[in-house]
């Protein structure tokens, strides 16, 4: 699912400028980069990481960028053949776990959601002053549906089942690109490390100080950035996603770029911020976004029938309401000193 936060949802508290800690940062994707080590292990130069970091990171963006007209999925939203499409591996991947997040959701999350953005004014195109009609949601949507999809994984392609489906892969891209880059980290005997794209991030052992990382929470209100919470947390994945940054108010509603692509339309419910804790980054991004597409009442049913970790940040008139699911208590029982 299309998702057009300007990354506030989580603060890197964790990583001040100490002379122990060093940082590694860049751009990709639209937004930043950043690494945060103490360490490296002998004969490994920080140049050298940081160009290895930034290969990864443009192969990502060249395969699944849809501002790129050249990327993978861009070639593949253009298509409007039937037939399978030869993908790369890391595509098919990050296709295959959007699926399997989508039957998970029952369609919450759903990455050819990206017509119906377009549609309410949350893409690229400049917003059109007129609401979308029911006629005209009623026909985004006929090309809308993971269902319309088939994936093939050996060898990797994919095909459409209707000729107008096209992906978008931001809610999941980010997650996979911090998957690749600890994965990087801990091949080259990276032990103790932050690593985020966008804000969504992955931790592995501990702080200079032998401390877990700090991971800060941002209070989701419009204007402001403050802290609402901080986890300390080792050996895990965090994602958030949130509908107070992007949005539009016409005719006294408000319209968030969180789309339902069950009804085509933007949500409306109390739910105001999702952070979810996994192991896999790409996992816990979609997660996010699909607990933001349900609410907070089927988001909350959902996390403790399947065991997810997540925090819920949730508008109750003037103030604001937190969950914390079992499996995050559980988890964070087990990070205290």
């Amino acid at each position: 699912m299309l998702r057009l936060l300007l990354f506030a949802a989580v603060l890197l508290c964790a990583c001040s400028q100490q002379p122990e800690t060093v940082q590694l940062h860049g751009a990709t994707m639209g937004t930043t980069w950043s690494v945060s080590l103490h360490s490296l292990p002998d004969g490994i130069k920080f140049a050298e990481l940081k160009q290895q970091v930034q290969q990864r990171l443009d192969r990502v963006n060249e395969l699944m960028s849809t501002y790129d007209p050249a990327s993978e999925i861009s070639r593949f939203n253009r298509s409007t053949s039937l037939d399978w499409f030869p993908l790369s591996t890391e595509t098919a991947e990050v296709i295959a776990l959007s699926l399997e997040i989508s039957a998970l959701t029952d369609g919450a999350f759903d990455i050819s959601v990206g017509p119906l953005v377009e549609l309410w004014g949350f893409g690229a195109s400049e917003r059109d002053k007129q609401l979308p009609t029911d006629e005209q949601v009623l026909k985004v949507l006929d090309g809308v549906g993971y269902r319309k999809l088939e994936l093939r994984r050996q060898p990797a392609a994919i095909r459409k089942k209707h000729p107008q489906v096209q992906l978008d892969l931001s809610a999941v891209a980010k997650g996979f690109a911090v998957d690749l880059l600890a994965e990087l980290l801990k091949q080259r005997g990276v032990k103790n490390f932050l690593v985020e794209v966008g804000g969504e991030l992955q931790v592995a052992g501990r702080r200079y100080d032998g401390t877990p990382w700090r991971i800060a929470i941002e209070k989701p209100r419009e204007g402001v950035r403050e802290v609402e919470q901080v986890f300390p947390l080792t050996n895990t994945a965090l994602a958030t996603s949130g509908n107070y940054r992007n949005f539009y108010v016409e005719d006294g509603q408000r319209y968030v770029h969180t789309i339902d692509p069950i009804s085509g339309k933007p949500i409306r419910h109390k739910l105001a911020s999702a952070t979810v804790l996994d192991p896999h980054c790409a996992r816990a991004d979609a997660l996010a976004t699909a607990m933001m597409v349900l609410g907070e009442e089927r988001a909350r049913r959902l996390v403790e029938q399947e065991g997810i970790a997540a925090y819920f940040l949730i508008h109750e008139q003037n103030t604001l309401q937190e969950y914390r699911s079992q499996a995050l208590n559980a988890f964070l029982a087990k990070e205290r000193p």
